[in-house]
């Protein structure tokens, strides 16, 4: 059964630095598995989201865009790998069995999925949504989530 998302929480991120900041924070406070689903338009923030929340995990060396290679893999990571995909370019729903979705699924890490609207019936539910959007100069991000834990230290 799928977790209800029922905890929402707006943020105002000011600069790119405060979105890796909310990357980082919330990847802190995340047992895995979890599967985070990443709204916005290009250019939002998300792939700065993941940076954030990769370092948040330990992840030391750079931080790749999948937008061309659908998934980036980063297996050395603490409390699980993590697997981090961009959906924008997908051809066809069907094409996430062939870069071994159940794969991902079964290591028991965490997924952040960018443009997971691109596969609604082809994906595990969200247990995190994260959805950013201009605001000024900076960003307003809204997380919702199933347990109200999630927030905690997530302030800006």
């Amino acid at each position: 059964m799928a977790p209800t998302l029922t905890y929402q929480r707006e943020l105002s991120l000011a600069d790119e630095a405060a979105t890796m900041g909310l990357g980082e924070r919330l990847a802190r406070n995340l047992a895995a598995p979890q599967v985070i689903f990443l709204h916005g338009e290009l250019g939002a923030g998300k792939t700065t989201f993941s940076r954030g929340f990769l370092r948040g995990r330990g992840h030391a060396g750079s931080v790749k865009s999948p937008t061309y290679t659908l998934v980036e893999p980063y297996e050395e990571t603490a409390g699980g790998p993590v697997y981090h995909l961009d959906l924008y370019r997908l051809g066809d729903a069907q094409e996430l069995a062939f870069l071994g979705m159940e794969d991902y699924l079964s290591a028991g890490g965490y997924l952040l999925i960018e443009w997971p609207e691109r596969a609604p019936n082809q994906l595990p539910a969200p247990t995190i949504t994260l959805s950013l959007s201009a605001s000024g100069t900076g960003r307003l991000a809204t997380v919702c989530a199933a347990a109200v834990d999630v927030f905690d230290g997530l302030a800006c």
